[in-house]
């Protein structure tokens, strides 16, 4: 060679936390593989350092074991021969959320200046895919390069290299995000174990650098090359310091570095000065490659982990984080310890092998432990914040509207207004054990409460009408801070309305109240118009006798036809990839006659109830147990389906709220069969190329048609909060709860299918591990919700519903009192048609509060800001959340700012 070429070997382990064994086991091997590190640093300085896999977790998962070492540890940290952070953990980044990427970012920093100074290294060696924002994310945490192995060609499945078609011209990118944030992208073109197991002898030295250099040499722009030498739960090559002199002496034209990722950024970016390299925008979803291998069906993999996901991350960032921090403002401690531990519980089930729901059993069991025990503490936090909220609200003002007033408090932790149905067991009545009258009297006294002449009422004293469920006597108790517990029976009813027009981060107070003569009252208002139809100011919904349904958009005229259709299809692939049988029809509920009946006809909404028993094939034929145990590559396997059949029962609820802009669907599947896919169908019948679809702090904009290298006959994609298809003056969007795989189908209709359950039975990969429980067998429910549009999903507020569609309501019973807040409260107000609101939260080094919105839109939009508390002054900073220089206000006190395109906005208040 003409040029000087270097060969920088970064030492390193993937290390997947768990996969094909359970946690445990792979937590036996990395303590293992620490200790050996300790011991090579401590006796081998030619041994220069080691890359921790990007995620400070190690660290804990190693004290945990180890906790005498942790001063050795600290000590190669300092000194930069042990390379850590970060990241919290190595997350996949479709299947997690824009705030939860947020708080990897941060606790990993966090975590790792504890011990040092974290690595300024956008790490995702093998993240399944790339969303769109991360060099912005990178770019606002101080990192200006991301280090990938999938997601772009020249790397395929199963790491090997194709030829041709090539997204950029050199392993070495320039890689831009829809606000036009650049980072520098390093593609592992050769995977991140191209520098593994380096030989010392010289004859297989010989031919293994051969080899490794072309294949770097292959893709590179520059004569530095990057040798990743370790691989997923690799033991460290104690000698490497001896192969790398055997590499110096076969190769004298090439200099051999043991380096690290800052070293060899440096020499990199220096060789690129001068050099053009190809810009890669947006979402890295390989969709330049045959498809078969993307593992977008990672997303319908074990769908109740999604689920349960779901509601972890937003009772964390959309209910718990903002009541804390409205507490906060009241006095109340910001409990950031608890938060961080919810946090760190929740996103250790975020790795990519296992949010996305492809290791072995035992990996899932210990998932659904660690969501319950995240859910459990936010639920903890939001009880105590809402007590103190709803304890310095003034509700004297209800004496007047009605005797024995029972104030109640409805909290709308969204970022913008909200009106919906709300429902609260309230206690009507209430008896202390410890006022000594016996379990006996106690509970007749409970019984004998007399629940009649009562209404609910809001702040200004008008009737709102209500369902009225007793439920009885109950049990319950208090945990008093200064007391032992505290046991009581009462008297239990369950109150369901409306809550109307609730203020963004806010709160309105209603109390169901004794009068002394309740008016006469017309029978209440019915949203049924007809037989099985539905109708509000914005929509009607008529049921067919197979139970799907037409759906009219009063405000467009715009008629959707044949929605909540369900599609059930073979599916002979793995935990990672969907295969459905060669030649199968998919069989679907159009024509199956289903039972109907009405459940729900309340002022406040209406529902319907809609139940099939479908048959369909038990599971696969026997010969996809052979091609298993053979290891045949599931897009090459010939199994089909059995003949022989089994009922799956199907409950659909449909609801129709007075106020509502969209129809809520409730699917409950009573999975009794393997080897299959249901999802639920969703024609628009609008002309459109392409769709939209949430995605971590961003609307992705993508094509209907695959690329034109795309073979599989399936083309479905992640999404997040929803999917949206829009034409010429019409749009349908689709939200979902934790349902994180759609497709819309290539049928002439422009169908919007959305994956409710996939059952398969092997994990797939490198092996074979049977996986019976990703069967998915037993009761599983998914929610959705159609919202129609008039073609803007932004301007017309659908993006807003299905963002709303996400986050629970908030409801607490409390005292007649007075208060500092008033009973219709919300201490922020806010403007920006094209922003989304995503965090409210505090700063655990400044006590400042943090609000956190992005640009749905790719045009600038202006953000106003008011306060409705005392505060010193606003500034702006980034998702590090670091004191910024103050920003100035408007002579009314408010905060106006630009947002620019697809930009994540973060503002500090200093109080």
């Amino acid at each position: 060679m003409s040029k000087q070429r270097t060969a920088h070997i970064i030492s390193h382990t993937h290390w997947d936390r768990e996969w094909y064994l359970p946690y445990e086991k792979h937590h036996v091997r990395l303590v293992e593989l620490v200790d050996a590190l300790l011991d090579k640093l401590d006796g081998d300085s030619a041994f220069r350092s080691f890359y921790l896999d990007g995620q400070t977790i190690i660290l804990e998962d190693y004290l945990q074991v180890r906790p005498e070492n942790k001063k050795r540890l600290e000590k190669y940290i300092r000194e930069g021969r042990i390379l850590i952070g970060p990241w919290y953990i190595l997350q996949d980044a479709f299947l997690t959320s824009g705030e939860a990427n947020v708080r990897n970012m941060q606790i990993g920093h966090q975590d790792a200046l504890k011990y040092g100074t974290p690595a300024k290294i956008g790490y995702f060696p093998d993240t399944f895919g790339l969303v769109g924002q991360i060099p912005q994310l990178m770019q606002q945490s101080g990192i200006g390069n991301a280090f990938f192995g999938r997601g772009v060609k020249p790397t395929g499945f199963n790491n090997t290299v194709s030829d041709g078609g090539y997204e950029s011209s050199f392993s070495e990118l320039i890689w831009e995000g829809p606000d036009g944030s650049k980072v520098l992208g390093i593609l592992f073109a050769n995977w991140y174990s191209n520098g593994n197991e380096v030989p010392v002898d010289e004859t297989e030295a010989k031919a293994f650098w051969d080899r490794k250099l072309a294949d770097a040499e292959k893709y590179a722009a520059t004569g530095e090359l990057l040798f990743m030498n370790g691989c997923d739960h690799q033991p460290l090559q104690l000698d490497l310091p001896e192969a790398i002199r055997t590499a110096e002496k076969l190769y004298p034209d090439t200099k051999f570095v043991h380096s690290n990722f800052p070293e060899y950024l440096n020499e990199l970016e220096s060789a690129l000065e001068g050099r053009e390299l190809s810009t890669v925008k947006g979402e890295l979803r390989s969709q330049r490659t045959d498809g078969w291998g993307t593992l977008v069906n990672t997303a319908s993999a074990r769908v109740y982990l999604k689920q349960m996901n779901q509601e972890g991350q937003a009772l964390l960032e959309k209910v718990a984080e903002p009541l804390a921090s409205m507490a906060n403002l009241l006095g109340k401690d910001y409990p950031h310890h608890l938060f961080t531990y919810a946090w760190k519980t929740l996103m250790q089930n975020h790795p990519h092998d296992s949010i996305c729901g492809c290791s072995v059993d035992e990996v899932h069991r210990e998932m659904v432990t660690r969501f319950a025990k995240s859910r459990h503490v936010a639920e903890a936090l939001i009880d105590d914040s809402k007590r103190v909220i709803a304890d310095a609200v003034n509700t004297s003002v209800f004496a007047q509207y009605g005797e024995d007033p029972l104030p109640l408090v409805v909290f709308n932790t969204t970022g913008w207004n909200r009106t919906g149905t709300v429902s609260i067991e309230l206690d009507a009545a209430r008896l202390y054990l410890r006022d000594g009258l016996g379990l006996e009297e106690t509970g007749r006294r409970m019984k004998a409460v007399d629940l009649s002449g009562r209404e609910l009422v809001d702040e200004q004293g008008n009737t709102v009408p209500c369902k009225a469920e007793d439920l009885g006597l109950l049990f319950g108790y208090d945990l008093p801070d200064d007391k032992f517990r505290q046991p009581y029976m009462c008297r239990r009813v369950k109150l369901t309305f409306q809550a109307a027009d609730v203020a963004a981060l806010g709160l309105r107070t209603y109390a169901w109240v004794r009068r002394k003569s309740v008016a006469a009252t017309a029978k209440p208002a019915s949203l049924f118009t007809g037989h099985w139809v539905m109708e509000n100011a914005n929509l009607k919904v008529e049921i067919a006798e197979d139970g799907s349904f037409v759906m009219t958009d009063k405000a467009t005229g715009q008629v959707y036809r044949d929605l909540g259709v369900y599609e059930n299809t073979g599916d002979i692939g793995n935990e990672y990839m969907y295969k459905q049988p060669e030649g199968e029809k998919a069989l679907t509920t159009k024509g199956l006659a289903a039972q109907i009946r009405v459940l729900e006809d309340a002022p406040y909404r209406a529902s319907v109830e809609v139940c099939h028993d479908w048959e369909i094939p038990v599971s696969a034929d026997e010969k996809l147990d052979e091609e298993k145990r053979e290891l045949v590559y599931y897009p090459h396997r010939k199994a089909k389906r059995s003949s022989k059949l089994t009922t799956l029962k199907l409950r659909t609820v449909i609801s129709l709220e007075a106020a509502g802009k969209g129809i809520h669907i409730e699917t409950t599947i009573d999975n009794t069969a393997k080897d299959h896919r249901i999802r639920a169908l969703f024609p628009t019948d609008l002309k459109a190329s392409m769709h939209q679809v949430d995605s971590m702090f961003e609307i992705a904009e993508r094509s209907i048609e695959p690329a034109p290298e795309w073979e599989n006959p399936s083309n479905t994609q992640h999404q997040q909060a929803f999917v949206d298809v829009r034409g010429e003056g019409a749009g349908l969007t689709v939200a979902n709860l934790g349902l994180n795989e759609y497709e819309v189908l290539r049928d002439g209709r422009n169908t919007i299918a959305v994956t409710l359950l996939r059952s398969v039975g092997e994990l797939g990969d490198w092996g074979l591990f049977p996986t019976p429980e990703a069967q998915c067998l037993g009761v599983h429910t998914a929610r959705m919700e159609l919202i129609p549009h008039n073609g803007d999903g932004i301007a017309s507020g659908a993006f807003t519903e299905a963002y709303q569609f996400q986050i629970p309501w908030t409801v607490s019973q409390t005292e007649m009192h007075a208060g500092t807040l008033t009973p219709a409260y919300a201490p922020f107000q806010w403007e920006g048609q094209e922003l989304a609101f995503s965090s409210l939260k505090m700063n655990e080094a400044t006590g400042d509060l943090l609000l956190r919105w992005y640009n749905m839109s790719k045009q600038s939009s202006e953000l106003t800001l008011g306060l409705n508390i005392p505060h010193e002054h606003f500034y702006k900073t980034t998702i590090l959340e670091e004191e910024a220089a103050p920003l100035a206000k408007s002579a009314a006190g408010c905060l106006s700012l630009l947002a620019g395109p697809c930009e994540i906005v973060t503002i500090g208040i200093r109080r």
